[in-house]
């Protein structure tokens, strides 16, 4: 493909970067990106992959925007207060660029449908908030081989890192199995500050960027964590599991 005049204005400043250029531009204009979530995670994600120019992005998330989603989730407004995240969405990533093919999956995510769900994506950006789904969805993008940006926040901290299946740890390597419930961090009861998923969406989304275009060293094998209040990054070397349930040798 060959990018328009439109595009090499709206893109410019990326196309002048070697480590993107026309060919990595191109690249992002033929990718397809789904993201599970459309709340304080998927909305900086998408909101910048959709801005890069990423060509197919889905969204798939069941729930309705709420009063208090307002705080962090930046996708949606007091104009969409009680329709589905999805649309929201969707409608602010069109009207930001008309370029990007906005897909609507208005579900939640199961062992029934995930299979389904991801096979026509190249990359997969997990943004949920429940342990169950993201070891749903390592599970599923591992069996498929499907590369994936895991996010998790909580209070002012986060984390962040990238599974390539095959090429190193998947999310069942660093943590092998869910907290109990009782133990389980709920932001619900323990908070969330707003700016930390926009920190954390945006690396996945950089992430997925790098991916797609084949920029720098991905975080594979590295978890980077966050601590908002003392503004404090760690990268923590994983190493893959032999034993692993999903990925290992066994």
């Amino acid at each position: 493909m060959s990018l328009t005049e439109s595009q090499r204005t709206r893109y410019s400043r990326q196309l002048v970067m070697p480590e993107i250029g026309p060919e990595g531009q191109e690249k992002l204009l033929s990718s397809k990106v789904l993201i599970i979530g459309a709340g304080g995670l998927g909305s900086p994600a998408a909101l910048y992959l959709a801005a890069a120019g990423v060509g197919t992005i889905g969204l798939a998330d069941k729930d309705e925007v709420d009063l208090s989603n307002l705080q962090r989730q930046i996708l949606h407004s007091t104009e969409t207060l009680g329709i589905p995240k999805v649309e929201s969405a969707a409608a602010r990533l069109r009207s930001l660029n008309p370029d990007v093919n906005v897909i609507e999956h208005r579900l939640f995510i199961s062992e029934n449908n995930i299979d389904s769900l991801i096979a026509p994506y190249d990359f997969v950006v997990e943004c949920t908030d429940s342990f169950d789904a993201k070891y749903l969805i390592n599970d599923a993008c591992v069996r498929a081989s499907k590369p994936f940006c895991h996010g998790a926040v909580i209070r002012f901290y986060g984390q962040v890192m990238t599974i390539l299946p095959g090429k190193g740890p998947c999310y069942r390597c660093a943590f092998r199995k869910p907290p109990e419930p009782e133990k389980a961090l709920d932001a619900k009861k323990l908070g969330v500050l707003g700016a930390i998923p926009g920190v954390i969406g945006c690396l996945q989304a950089l992430e997925t960027i790098r991916f797609l275009t084949g920029s720098g060293e991905l975080l594979t094998g590295r978890l980077l964590t966050f601590d908002g209040l003392d503004m404090y990054f760690q990268t923590i070397p994983l190493k893959k599991d032999p034993n692993c349930a999903v990925c290992g040798g066994r």
